[in-house]
């Protein structure tokens, strides 16, 4: 059984965790806030607290973790343009040192469709330059339907290729 860091386990991030939970994966999910946590762990999921704007509290939960997915699709604010960008790139240079073999990025919804562009083109890049299964969903995730399956079989997809 792999286990998949969700990071961005908000609602679309708790549906997929259900979802990947119900066929059998071990799932951890993040969220910047403790009092958040039960609504993870709800979804089948493990819940911690992490912040993707300090990558040192998202490094120490990939322990056994083999898939990555980085769902900051919908992040309003300052952060959005640094979570896929510096942020984006420094986690996928570290995680060639680490257990996890590939990363699901979503790479649509409101945020500046540049910044998500950005956000792919560095996904691709490292997943060719380190050899690493990744995966860009551009399924608006506003229809969640289609999102949630797109990104359950991106993530089904990455862990059948990392055999």
């Amino acid at each position: 059984m792999a286990r998949v860091l969700i990071v961005g386990c908000g609602c679309r991030g708790r549906a997929l965790a259900g979802a990947l939970v119900n066929a059998g994966q071990a799932v951890r999910g993040t969220t910047r806030d403790p009092a958040r946590l039960a609504d993870i762990e709800a979804s089948g999921a493990q819940g911690v607290v992490a912040d993707p704007d300090r990558l040192g509290t998202i490094m120490g939960q990939l322990a056994g973790v083999s898939a990555v997915c980085w769902l900051m699709g919908s992040v309003d604010g300052e952060s959005a343009a640094d979570l896929h960008g510096p942020r984006l790139e420094t986690l996928l240079e570290r995680l060639v040192d680490t257990p996890v073999r590939g990363l699901v990025y979503e790479g649509a919804g409101p945020v500046d469709a540049e910044i998500l562009r950005s956000g792919a083109r560095l996904v691709r890049d490292a997943g060719r330059i380190w050899r690493m299964p990744v995966a860009v969903s551009a399924v608006d995730p506003a229809d969640r339907g289609a999102w949630l399956a797109e990104m359950h079989a991106a993530v089904a997809e990455l862990l059948s290729a990392e055999c």
